[in-house]
């Protein structure tokens, strides 16, 4: 089989799959990505995958190459941003779809595996397969079946997440639904492929709506100079409330952006997706507002942030609003920044230094709580009396 993309949900499926019994061709644009993977090593954080890789390249059961080849079953797993407008930016899944005609072969089962907005399988993927001169639903089977995974624990989820399938016609969707059977535990739901499309998207939006309402209450709380983690926990003490935990934004690749391709498709009916969106992606500054005031007090203060990535234990940088703080404030000429964070080798920030979280301490006059990564939470309030500190994910609260 052929695994088209081979980042964060690509390279994990490939790897899980070449050691169930398949022999997987990865394919990726970057030429550094397949050296690394053909000599038995990762270009991702993700636990396990390492030991994953070197042993299904060992055995021939995992290869990463340049091109699509001829297979019985393609996954198409790249990524699906959006534009500074926006939109939907599908210019990847088109190059993939162009990519493996001509590896397509009668009776070979293409899925695509991308979160996408409504009708890209039926009016984007479909015609370009047809263009092969094979004919989709007769041919060639074709699919939609959305990754539902969560950075960090991508190995076991692959296998025993639920799955959601739907096919350009009933005979497209049982073929899928008859891959992943194959290998995966969990409960395989056999649908079309436009209501899989919106299905994943829903998810994603479910959780950014809920997400902007404590972030909201976070906002409401800061006006009014009260304890938002306090009032988080005591709210949930009642029966049938389950209040999120506020942040700095949101960020990753699907909840950041999954929502506007809702939006996109119906513009006029999802007001609500919309204002969650705004609320999450104006709490940055809300952050920056907070440092800047303190930062006002001293001359030239030394800032330290906590953590750069998106989410806690994880080294993936796509939307992160922790991120988005860190280069505000690198580009601030009245102060002087470094970062701590665990996950990464280097800084994406050439103005900002990465340092240990020991030198952090001792040289910051400010610290910016911005991920709650592992290494940060032994840290307490007395660690910290001589700092000013920004805690914006509540690593130093009492949890809700």
């Amino acid at each position: 089989m052929c695994v088209l993309g081979l980042g964060y949900v690509g390279l994990p499926t490939a790897a899980v799959l070449a050691t169930v019994g398949r022999r997987v061709a990865g394919v990726d644009l970057r030429r550094d990505i397949l050296d690394t993977i053909n000599a038995g090593r990762i270009h991702i954080v993700e636990p396990e995958l390492d030991a994953l890789v070197r042993a299904a390249v060992a055995a021939g059961t995992l290869r990463a190459v340049a091109d699509p080849v001829p297979a019985a079953t393609f996954l198409i797993c790249v990524p699906t941003p959006i534009t500074p407008d926006h939109s939907p930016d599908l210019r990847h899944v088109e190059a993939a779809a162009h990519a493996l005609v001509p590896a397509l072969r009668p009776g070979c089962l293409v899925v695509l595996e991308s979160t996408v907005p409504p009708g890209t399988l039926r009016e984007l993927v479909a015609p370009i397969i047809a263009s092969s001169g094979l004919v989709p639903g007769r041919d060639v089977f074709l699919a939609h079946a959305p990754e539902r995974v969560l950075p960090g624990a991508v190995l076991r989820e692959v296998v025993e997440n639920e799955r959601i399938v739907g096919g350009l016609t009933d005979a497209c969707t049982l073929r899928c639904a008859e891959f992943y059977e194959s290998f995966a535990r969990g409960t395989v739901h056999r649908s079309s492929a436009e209501v899989a499309e919106l299905s994943k998207l829903a998810e994603n939006a479910f959780r950014d709506v809920n997400i902007a309402f404590a972030n909201e209450l976070a906002n409401v709380c800061a006006r009014l100079g009260l304890d938002v983690w306090e009032v988080i926990r005591l709210a949930n003490r009642h029966p049938r409330v389950q209040i999120l935990r506020p942040g700095p934004g949101v960020g990753g690749h699907c909840i950041a952006v999954d929502p506007w391709f809702i939006a996109a498709a119906a513009p006029q009916d999802t007001p609500l997706i919309q204002a969650a969106r705004q609320v999450n992606d104006q709490r940055p500054e809300r952050v920056l507002t907070q440092v800047r005031h303190l930062a006002a007090r001293l001359r030239r203060p030394k800032v330290a942030c906590l953590g750069l990535t998106y989410k806690p234990d994880i080294d993936d940088l796509r939307e992160s609003p922790a991120l988005h703080v860190a280069r505000a404030l690198a580009a601030d000429p009245e102060l002087e920044l470094s970062v701590v964070e665990p996950h990464l080798q280097r800084s994406p920030i050439p103005e900002a230094p990465l340092v240990g979280l020991t030198q952090a301490l001792a040289d910051a006059d400010i610290l910016v709580i911005l991920v709650a990564h592992r290494q940060f939470r032994h840290l307490r309030p007395d660690h910290l009396l001589h700092l000013m500190v920004v805690d914006p994910v509540g690593l130093l609260s009492a949890r809700p």
